[in-house]
């Protein structure tokens, strides 16, 4: 089976009451459009995972991060692929999340992770991240 190596951005920030939420990106094309994931891509020859996550973020949202530790690998059988995933947490530093690929976004709280129908690779991720907000 293929393996196909990526990268996630766990984006962080406050909400106005202070509360912490993280970014989710509705997919907008290709077999799992309509499913809820974190946003990155795919890691191209000779970059980094950081590198990488900084390049697709600034594509697909037109936003610059800054990305912080590595929350998790995640390793995930699809039906025709194996998924590698690196997971880091990531907080904007210009930009305003412009959507060019997805169908929609949301900030969710810690009490809204469940809220969304994530992606089946991308549910593994969220008891974790809940755990840290």
């Amino acid at each position: 089976m293929k393996t196909v190596r990526v990268v996630a951005a766990i984006i962080k920030a406050t909400n106005e009451k202070g509360e912490p939420i993280i970014f989710a990106t509705q997919r907008g094309y290709g077999d799992f459009k309509g499913g809820w994931e974190f946003p990155g891509g795919k890691i191209e020859e000779g970059e980094t995972p950081k590198e990488a996550l900084v390049r697709e973020i600034e594509e697909e949202l037109d936003t610059e991060i800054a990305v912080g530790e590595m929350i998790d690998t995640i390793e995930y059988d699809y039906p025709t692929f194996h998924l590698s995933m690196d997971c880091f947490w990531a907080r904007i530093v210009s930009g305003d999340l412009v959507l060019k690929e997805h169908e929609a976004a949301k900030w969710l709280t810690k009490n809204e992770l469940d809220s969304v129908e994530w992606l089946p690779a991308d549910i593994t991720l969220i008891e974790k991240i809940a755990g840290e907000m």
